[in-house]
């Protein structure tokens, strides 16, 4: 049986930090991701990244500011937030996909991927 187990939310201060943890279970991946979803908004993509070369991919919105890494022997992917902003409140989903992608726009959409977390909330407070 797959599982995601995400941890790691909380709340903190506008420009603190929180490293969030996705470990899955159950079977490899060919990627992961992140989304967060924010209370009355869609579920919108954060980051990826390709198990098989580490390839990383990010929204413009957190670029510079969050960092998507692997631990491949715990099937491991963390979210590392730095300089949190407000509008980075929302509740964030890990994802993964079975099969790898052939072009890099399908990171962005959550269809492509096949199993998902059941979210961690991040409190941001201003």
């Amino acid at each position: 049986q797959v599982q995601l187990a995400e941890s790691g939310g909380g709340l903190v201060q506008a420009g603190g930090s929180l490293r969030l943890s996705c470990a899955a279970s159950g079977r490899t991946f060919s990627s992961m991701g992140w989304f967060r979803q924010a209370p009355g908004k869609e579920r919108e993509f954060v980051a990826a990244i390709r198990w098989s070369d580490n390839s990383k991919y990010y929204t413009d919105s957190v670029k510079g500011r969050f960092t998507i890494s692997r631990d491949n022997a715990k099937n491991t992917v963390y979210l590392q937030l730095n300089s949190l902003k407000p509008d980075d409140a929302a509740v964030y989903y890990c994802a993964a996909a079975k099969n790898r992608f052939p072009i890099s726009t399908y990171y962005y959409f959550r269809s492509r991927y096949d199993y998902w977390g059941q979210g961690t909330q991040v409190t941001v407070s201003s």
